[in-house]
């Protein structure tokens, strides 16, 4: 055989038994190396590593990154009321400790998921069997979810997992019972808006009755000083006359009585049944009153 031949054969062989030994471990990536089923070392930094040729010793990689869980269909979970949820949920998860990981699932991914589904829905039915509907959907879907999380990190160490996050993508009423709880919602709801207007009702017929009151007072108060004023208009007039017609009493009787007749034969149509001799017609009869 040519040295040429033997040569190459010598490098083909030598290259295949250093890539049996060598492997590389990315920086996405945790590396095992076992034999026979049992683990010999881990690698979670990246790196050349050197390890016996297979199949005295295997390697498995794992990804350190974070991994998601989408569960295709909707779970029922039944609420402190007695009704059934629609729950849609998502994990963020990923490997944090590869030896007890791989001896956990044997290194599969899929067992892996499967087991934190179960244990995410296991806390998740404790929780909401605890809570009402409107609480579930709203008022404390925060909480459920950080309780959620919390409950399942202890389980998750135990097999090499850390629990990232717990989310509620979508939590649905059965078809059957979202028309009862429309219906109740709407009943609260009506409640509430006749409640508030019946407060404004209230409130509107207390600002009439204060405004009312008020307007009172002040006719009154303004009533009172016009009386006061007229009073002492009509007083002050009084004194007037008394000082003009107190000098000539005669000229005084003479003007109330053109006054008299004044009021007297304002219409032509008036009739008095009188005696002309009267002591009433006596400034007609003379200037002087005579």
């Amino acid at each position: 055989m040519p040295k040429v031949v033997v040569v190459v054969i010598a490098a083909l062989i030598g290259f295949f038994v250093a890539s049996s030994c060598l492997y590389v471990v990315d920086q996405r990536q945790y590396a095992v190396v076992f034999a026979l089923g049992q683990v010999k070392q881990t690698h979670k930094e990246p790196g050349l590593y050197a390890k016996l040729p297979a199949p005295f010793e295997n390697v498995r990689f794992f990804d350190k990154r974070i991994q998601t869980i989408d569960t295709p269909d909707a779970e029922r979970f039944i609420t402190s009321e007695k009704k059934n949820l629609l729950v849609d949920t998502y994990v963020k998860w990923r490997i944090v400790d590869p030896r007890l990981f791989f001896v956990s699932f044997n290194g599969d991914t899929g067992r892996a998921q499967v087991r934190l589904s179960q244990i995410v829905k296991s806390a998740l039915n404790e929780e909401i069997t605890k809570r009402t509907v409107p609480e579930v959907v709203s008022g404390e879907r925060t909480q459920v979810m950080n309780s959620i999380t919390r409950k399942v990190e202890d389980d998750a160490k135990d097999i090499g997992v850390e629990i990232v996050d717990v989310r509620l993508k979508r939590v649905d009423l059965l078809p059957e019972v979202s028309d009862s709880v429309y219906r109740r919602m709407e009943a609260e709801r009506k409640r509430v808006a006749n409640d508030l207007r019946a407060t404004g009702a209230a409130e509107s017929e207390k600002i009439r009755a204060d405004a009312d009151r008020q307007r009172e007072v002040i006719l009154a108060e303004a009533y009172k000083d016009a009386q006061t004023i007229k009073g002492q208009g009509d007083a002050k007039a009084a004194s007037i006359y008394n000082a003009a017609f107190g000098k000539n009493p005669e000229f005084f009787s003479f003007y109330r009585s053109l006054e008299a007749y004044k009021q007297s034969f304002a219409s032509k149509s008036d009739v008095m049944v009188i005696d002309p001799a009267s002591d009433f017609f006596r400034f007609m009869r003379s200037a002087e009153g005579k």
